[in-house]
C-alpha cells in the first residue's frame, strides 16, 4: 500500500524572549571567622549539666581569664572540655535513648559505642588544646563561656 506524502508542517520559531535584567542581590560578605561566631538570635542546641560541672567550668574559665600565661591551663582545659564532650553526648543521645525506652542491651549497645566516639575527640581535641598558646586559649574559654547560659 503507497500513502501520499504529507506536505511538511511549517514551524514558526519561538519569540525570543524579553530581556531580564539579572536580579542583584546584596551578598553579605562574611569570614569564616564571623560564621563561627554566630549572634545570639540564630538557632541554637544546648544541654543541661551538672551543678558541678557548671563550678568546674567557671573555675577553669576563671582561672585562665585572671592568669593566662600559667603553664598548666592548657591541661586544665583540655580536661574541661573533655568532661563537657561526655555530658553533651549523654545529653543529647543517650538520655534520648534512655526516655525511648529502647531497652538495656540497646542503651548499652549505645554506650559502648558513644564512649569509643568520646574517647576519639577527647584524644584529638586534647592534642591541639594542649599545644595553643595563651592567645588562642583565651579565644576557647571565651567561645565556652559565650555557650553557658546560667540559670
Amino acid at each position: 500500500m503507497v500513502t501520499a506524502a504529507k506536505a511538511p508542517v511549517k514551524v514558526k520559531p519561538l519569540a525570543k524572549p524579553a530581556a531580564v535584567a539579572p536580579v542583584k542581590t546584596k551578598r553579605a560578605k562574611s569570614s569564616s571567622k564571623e560564621q563561627m561566631l554566630a549572634p545570639a538570635t540564630e538557632p541554637s542546641l544546648r544541654f543541661y549539666h551538672s551543678k558541678a560541672l557548671r563550678t568546674k567550668t567557671n573555675s577553669v574559665l576563671g582561672g585562665l581569664q585572671a592568669k593566662p600565661d600559667h603553664p598548666k591551663h592548657g591541661e586544665a582545659l583540655a580536661d574541661l572540655v573533655a568532661e563537657l564532650i561526655e555530658a553533651g553526648m549523654d545529653y543529647y543521645f543517650l538520655k534520648a535513648l534512655k526516655e525511648a525506652k529502647v531497652g538495656f542491651v540497646a542503651e548499652q549497645s549505645a554506650r559502648l559505642g558513644m564512649s569509643g566516639a568520646v574517647k576519639l575527640i577527647n584524644s584529638v581535641s586534647r592534642n591541639f588544646i594542649v599545644r595553643m598558646d595563651h592567645g588562642q586559649l583565651l579565644v576557647v574559654a571565651s567561645h565556652i563561656r559565650g555557650l553557658a547560659v546560667a540559670p
